[in-house]
């Protein structure tokens, strides 16, 4: 079912507000000219495109649009993108790779809504210091980790 998707832009916010550029306080350590008035303006990244690779693209896709119920625009050609909540980056030392995570407010909630709706949940969710979590297995074996954070989020707040 193709659903009118968010103008180009920001997706739905989902009652969440985006942040103003973050503004360097008066006498921050890096203020070394001692300019008072000069701000510090976040670049003009707008967003994160995410993709996800599957030997079942339609059936990652249908899951998509009836399990999570994002948002999407066609692309064109029947290429679906989908709108996200909102999103955070870490960096951590290591070799290069990234990761996709989705993040939930209530892990135990989230699990049993998504199992009711036949996603494969793989183990019980696991308290790892910075959260709970646990992986679901998505069409095409595609494996994500879904986890209720416990750290500080630019987004929740710190």
């Amino acid at each position: 079912m193709q659903r009118p998707g968010p103008p180009i832009g920001r997706p739905p916010t989902l009652g969440v507000t985006y942040p103003s550029p973050p503004v360097r306080p008066e006498g921050d350590a890096d203020d070394e000219d001692g300019d008072e008035d000069e701000e510090r303006t976040a670049m003009a990244i707008t967003g994160i495109h995410a993709l996800i690779y599957s030997p079942e693209a339609d059936a990652l896709r249908r899951l998509l649009d009836d399990v999570f119920g994002w948002d999407q625009v066609d692309a064109g050609g029947g290429w679906p993108i989908y709108a996200l909540p909102p999103a955070e980056l870490a960096v951590h030392p290591g070799e290069p790779h990234h990761e996709l995570s989705l993040m939930c407010d209530d892990i135990t909630a989230t699990v049993a809504a998504l199992s009711a709706k036949g996603v494969v949940v793989r183990g019980e969710p696991q308290d790892r210091g910075w959260g709970v979590a646990t992986t679901l297995e998505l069409p095409g074996g595609v494996e994500l980790m879904l986890y209720e954070p416990r750290h500080p989020s630019p987004e929740r707040g710190a």
